[in-house]
């Protein structure tokens, strides 16, 4: 990771941009990629250099649901808005890939968990034990373009973690599917370090200079995503939509969910857009106020780990005031031995290449992460009961219930 003193460390840490320790990061973007501290996350195993990669790909966790898979990717821009990073880009450029319950197993083809390039500028923040190449060709588990299953699927829209892309959620967007939502991970132009477009560019990431040198507040971010997020909404479930069986999309339920700042833009589309109606912040600071209203009464998770960074009173203390001003249903969940980047693919991702690991074995929080994420959809956006959402579980033994 670039080295930094253990101040600038905790600073950066109340932005929730990081990378965890785990995820080495080296180069010069990886300014604003930053550890929760320069010391190594307890509980992790052997040392900071990355161990030789294994030679097979990586495969994701299966999902866990009753449906098939299918998935697609829609480039979208949107050109009534100037991009905050480039304004001279044409307009604000987004990559979304949809997850749906498929028809039947074996329809289309495999899916691509990301591309060459896009792997290959992760892996360079990763260390130099991580080729690109096999982290492109890690397995995940939909079918490219494969028809739908029947019926009318609630939609959970997912932004992922700063400087990282949509596919870094791919366990999650699988899962959900797996489980009956139409899922859209969306991939915001300039903020993640490599975002392949059609046309054969790639977009790597400018506001990543931008906070860190440039001084520009995160607050730039959470505002752009959740207008991104509006305009994905309109292309999706609007007159005209852009994919041409959103006709599946039942636009009363839609949900939100993010990693990092993707969590705090949750929050912030929920303020900005009333289509979205519960939303799910995964261990993200929150770079906004919430309005005296709160979030009108929607519901609204926090689940983060279980240190002192989002326990009640932490370092991060965004989460204490956000906690106060949320007026529905609401819940504060942390998860002991987890990390930054827990609920994300991370944990497949270093496991599979020899980095560090925290505490919290993979298995578990991959499975800690969709049980939770998929419980609170279903009770919200479903209407269908889950007391897992009331209190401990004994079946859960590292999931902490800090406010109910």
């Amino acid at each position: 990771m670039t080295r930094r003193t253990r101040a600038a460390a905790a600073a950066l840490l109340a932005c929730s941009l990081a990378l965890p320790v785990a995820l080495a990061a080296t180069g010069p973007a990886a300014a604003v990629v930053q550890a929760a501290d320069a010391t190594p996350t307890a509980g992790a195993a052997g040392p900071a250099t990355p161990l030789a990669p294994a030679v097979t790909r990586a495969v994701l966790p299966a999902p866990t649901g009753p449906y098939s898979v299918g998935s697609t990717i829609l480039p979208l821009v949107d050109r009534s808005r100037t991009d905050p990073w480039v304004p001279t880009a044409d307009g604000r450029a987004l990559m979304v890939t949809l997850h749906y319950p498929a028809a039947r197993p074996g329809g289309g083809r495999p899916a691509a968990y990301a591309t060459q390039e896009e792997a290959r500028l992760l892996a360079e923040q990763l260390g130099p034990g991580v080729p690109g190449d096999v982290l492109a060709r890690t397995r995940a588990h939909s079918r490219t373009d494969a028809r739908p299953a029947p019926g009318r699927r609630p939609l959970v829209l997912l932004s992922p973690g700063f400087s990282v892309s949509r596919w870094t959620l791919t366990h999650l967007a699988e899962d959900l599917a797996s489980r009956g939502y139409v899922v859209a991970s969306v991939d915001h132009a300039y903020e993640s370090y490599g975002i392949s477009l059609p046309d054969g560019r790639t977009l790597t990431c400018v506001a990543c200079t931008a906070l860190d040198e440039g001084g520009v507040h995160g607050s730039v971010v959470t505002s752009t995503r959740a207008a991104d997020m509006r305009y994905v909404l309109d292309r999706l479930t609007g007159p005209r939509p852009a994919w041409r069986h959103a006709d599946v999309i039942d636009a009363r339920r839609i949900g939100m969910a993010g990693h990092s700042i993707g969590g705090a833009s949750a929050a912030a589309t929920m303020v900005a857009d009333p289509r979205v109606g519960a939303g799910i912040n995964m261990d993200g600071a929150f770079w906004e106020e919430l309005p005296a209203e709160g979030l009108r009464g929607r519901p609204f998770l926090m689940l983060g780990t279980h240190d002192d960074t989002h326990l009640p009173g932490g370092a991060d203390v965004t989460w204490d005031r956000t906690w106060s001003a949320l007026d529905g249903w609401k819940r504060w969940i942390t998860v002991a031995g987890s990390e930054h980047f827990t609920f994300s693919d991370g944990p497949v991702i270093t496991r599979h290449f020899g980095l560090p690991q925290p505490a919290l074995p993979t298995e578990r929080a991959v499975a800690v992460t969709r049980t939770y994420v998929a419980a609170f959809f279903d009770q919200h956006l479903r209407g269908l009961p889950r007391p897992l959402l009331d209190g401990p579980s004994p079946a859960n033994p590292e999931v902490h219930f800090q406010h109910r």
